[in-house]
Formats: structure tokens, sequence, C-alpha cells
């Protein structure tokens, strides 16, 4: 639980095995359990629709379970629902902004109320386990609660300005652009989908959203819960299908003013940052990936460090960008350091993410199975560099699903493309490093730069790290997750480099303004 609110449930929590949480969540597994395999509607204008035809969302844990049955819009359902968010977007604008904070108040309560159901849905779809899935939902409630209370603090982003006669009266006010589309990947299925719709929603703009194929569920159940919140026809759409048809015709469509993505690199510099504005420059907060280091000098809490990286690396199967994928370890401590943590690999609880002593579950998506199969095959063809894991589980129920050991790399050559590239499953690289000059020029070494970590009990140290790395996210001494667990209002997220369009982070104090855009007004008496 987390310790500041012991009744909730945070990505520093180390457990949520309570009598009145395993209850609750007992219950909402087989009330899921039971609406299993349904078919699921598109919402386009408040009203359910279907499509010419369906998908499947099968769940990673047993693929011979359906989760659900969500339809595949077309271009059409595309035109239609850009259509109805053009058409609600006058009256949304308009509405006072503190009308609009409301109404996302209630979209959280909802989502409060709900966690345990949503949570279970989650863990069917997507394999986290209770913790992870509990976090994200209460995570996505926060988001929202912050984007109002942001809001509300700026009192609406209407601000006075100075005068250059005593006649003027100037004003800078923020204004919403228009439509917002917004895609969303499959690893937080909701936080990264209901926070950047909300963002849009209380700043004025109107909303069609895309989630993943992989967790389609996710968007239906949260379009639901905005509509029972009372947001007004067409203010919310929400288009299950493909990234082909639905994904590219959201960021082509000459009627869409902005769009949020989270994804891969590929996908979101060259697929829409760079092909998004057409006529003119038009916002793209495009959120991707990362390969995160996390520096281990010869004066850290080594058990301290050890946990840090375990819970970063490994925590959720890998699957977060934020994840510990590389490891600069001073040579001095870098036999210990490997030790523990070959200790806490051994002894990870590996299962269904529905039992609540799970730590992790299967790998999310087919792709990704295949994916950890391939690395670990060229890992083992240059050295013998796998140090503990590399297996695929298949004994038992674990054959069903897609199941894998953690696994420890060690020493493999810097260009190597596993040091290179984002791997997004359970692998850790470990290269030993001289100094802290050594490791924070590898740390650098990268494309991306979104979270970053290091364990030293040396002032200068820190400070060094502190003014040198470049990163968007950065924590010292962290067990709780030495690159990983950052929370609304509290550690704000984003990346730079190619991480991050905007250079500012979600959950933070300007994540506003990147929805609206600037009014300077005069009015002259």
């Amino acid at each position: 639980m987390d310790a500041v609110n012991p009744g909730k449930v945070t990505y520093v929590s180390l457990s949520a095995d309570d009598p009145v949480t395993n209850a609750a969540f007992d219950r909402a597994i087989e009330q899921v359990r039971g609406r299993l395999g349904r078919t699921w509607p598109l919402s386009i204008d408040g009203r359910d629709r279907s499509a010419a035809g369906t998908f499947e969302s099968v769940s990673p844990t047993d693929t011979r379970v359906v989760v659900a049955r969500v339809q595949s819009a077309t271009a059409d359902e595309v035109q239609e629902a850009v259509a109805a968010a053009r058409a609600a977007f006058p009256a949304w604008s308009r509405t006072p902004w503190a009308e609009r904070a409301a109404r996302l108040d209630r979209v959280a309560q909802i989502i409060r109320s709900r966690r345990h159901e949503l949570s279970a849905w989650m863990i069917f779809e997507m394999g986290k386990n209770r913790i992870e899935a509990l976090g994200e939902i209460e995570e996505t409630a926060d988001l929202i609660d912050y984007y109002n209370q942001q809001m509300r603090a700026n009192d609406g982003y209407v601000r006075a300005m100075g005068r250059l006669a005593p006649t003027d009266h100037n004003t800078s006010v923020l204004r919403p652009f228009g439509v917002w589309a917004v895609i969303a990947p499959w690893n937080f299925p909701y936080a990264l989908l209901g926070a950047p719709v909300a963002a849009a929603l209380v700043t004025g703009n109107t909303v069609v959203m895309k989630p993943s194929s992989e967790t389609p569920l996710s968007a239906v159940l949260m379009t639901e819960i905005f509509i029972e919140a009372g947001l007004p026809a067409g203010t919310v759409n929400c288009l299950t299908g493909s990234g082909r048809v639905v994904g590219d015709g959201l960021a082509r469509h000459p009627d869409v003013d902005g769009i949020t993505f989270t994804g891969s690199l590929d996908v979101g510099f060259n697929q829409i940052y760079r092909q998004f504005s057409t006529r003119f420059p038009k916002p793209s907060i495009v959120e991707m990936g990362g390969k995160n280091p996390a520096i281990v000098m010869a004066s850290a809490d080594l058990d301290r460090a050890a946990l840090g990286i375990y819970r970063s690396a490994f925590g959720m199967n890998g699957h977060k960008c934020s994840a510990c994928s590389r490891l600069y370890v001073h040579e001095a401590v870098a036999d210990e350091l490997l030790k523990r943590l070959e200790r806490k690999i051994s002894e990870t609880k590996i299962g269904d993410p529905l039992r609540k002593e799970t730590f992790l579950g299967p790998i999310a998506t087919r792709a990704g199975y295949e994916d950890y199969q391939r690395f670990v095959a060229m890992a083992k063809a240059g050295a013998p560099a796998v140090r503990i894991g590399g297996r695929t589980l298949t004994d038992g129920a674990l054959g069903q699903g897609y199941f894998v050991e953690p696994t420890l790399l060690a020493d493999l050559p810097r260009d190597h493309q596993l040091m290179r590239d984002e791997l997004f499953v359970p692998i850790l690289m470990v290269e030993r490093v001289k100094n802290l000059e050594e490791a924070l020029a590898q740390a650098n070494d990268t494309a991306f730069g979104l979270t970053a970590g290091i364990f030293s009990r040396e002032q200068a140290e820190i400070d060094a790290f502190l003014e040198r790395i470049e990163a968007g996210v950065v924590y010292v001494n962290r067990a709780a997750g030495a690159t990983t667990g950052a929370w609304p209002g509290v550690q704000p997220f984003g990346g730079w480099k190619g991480s991050g369009s905007t250079g500012k982070n979600i959950g933070g104090l300007y994540t506003l303004p990147c929805y609206m855009r600037e009014q300077s007004r005069t009015v002259c008496e």
C-alpha cells in the first residue's frame, strides 16, 4: 500500500495483500469471468454502433480465452466520429471550464468505484499482476484529478498582462484547438488513454480515441464511464480497429486539430509526428520509448540497488517505456550486485496474474513473446551472455500462454543491437564500468532520453548525475524502482530526445498548456 495513503495502491506499493482488497478482487474476477467473450460496440456521437466486422481480444495468460469481441471500425466510422467531435466542439469549448472539470471529477469518482472490476478486466486482457493493475486504475483517476486541480489552480489559464496605456486591458487566454485524437498503447491501456482524453476535454477540446488492438476493451469501458459521468454526445468518441485504418485515418485527417500518441519511436516519429501537420503546423504530443539506464557506483547500498533495479527491469515483464534496460555498475561492486540480482530473479513468482502471489504474469502480446525468444537467441549467438533466465515456460497451464523467465545478460559488446534497441520484454543488460565518467557517457549514448537512475552515497556523484544525465525523469537511490514508478503530481513523466516531442511531462505542471493555444486579448476603454 501507499505509505502516505495506506488504503491506496501505487507503483511504489510492495503489496496489496490484505483481506478486504483480496475479497474485492475475487468478487470482481468472478464478475468479469461471467462476461468474457461478449461483443462490444463502437461509440460515435454518444450512441453505440456496430461496424461491418469484429475482432477478438484474447488473454495472454491462456490464448484459448476470448476476453472480448470488439468492432473493427472502417474509414467511414473514422469520418463519422471526427464529424461528431467537430459538431460537438463549439458547445463544449464554450462550456465554462469549471463545469468541464466538475464532469471529469465524476469520471475519476466512477473509476475509483469500479477499480477492482477494471483491474480484473485488465488482468484478463493484458496480464498485469494485481498490484500493477490496481495501481494503473488508481493512477488513471489521479491523473484526471490532477488535471482538474491544475485547471483550477490556474483559473482556467486566463491571466492579466501588463499595460502600455491606462485604457488597455490585456489578457493572455489559453484556448482549445478543436478535435483531438488520442491513440493509446497496450501496456498502460487505461492511464495512457484516460489521461490524455481528460487533458483534452478539460481544456475544451473534443476527442476521438483509439485503443491498441491488443487491449481494445479498455477504451470501450472508459467510454462508458465518460458517458455515465455526463459528457455530452460527441465530446468523446471511441473507435476500435486496426492501426492502419483507424490510427492512420485519424493521424491524416484534415479535421483533427491535435493528436496524442504513445508508442514506438518508429511509429510516433516517422508515421505521426512527421506526417500529422499538412496544411499548417498542428500540435503533436508524441510519447515514445526508452532505453533506460541505471548506474550503480562503488559507494551504493547494494541491497537497495538490487531491489530497485529488479523492480524496474522485470516488473510487468519489462512492458514499461520506463523499464530499466541497461545497468552500468562499478567494477568494484559488480560481482556482489549481480549475485543479489540473480537471487531475486531466481525467486520470482511467475504464473497466473489473477492469483495474489504472482509477481510476473505472461508477456502481454504474441509479438512480444516472439521478440523475447529472438533476443535471447541473439544474445546466445555471440557469446555466453546469459547469466540467468532465457527460457520460455511451457509446463502445464503455462503452456497455454506467453510465459518466460526474467533474463540477465552481461558483457555484450557496447554496439550490440540489444544494447541499443528498446526491447520491451524482461531482459536486462549489464556492463561493468571503471568510473562515473564512463557510466554517464554510456548512459547518454542512446537515441532515447526517458528515465534514468543512480545508486550512490557520494554527493558529488549524485550532483554530477543530476547535472549531466539526459533524461526527463530521474531517480536517486530509489529502491521502489530505479527508473520506474512515476505518479501524477509527484513525478511528472516524459522524455527528452527520441522519447518525446514536447519537452513537457504528463501528470505535471505543464501538461495542460500542450492541449491549448494562446490568444492575447487587448480591450480598450
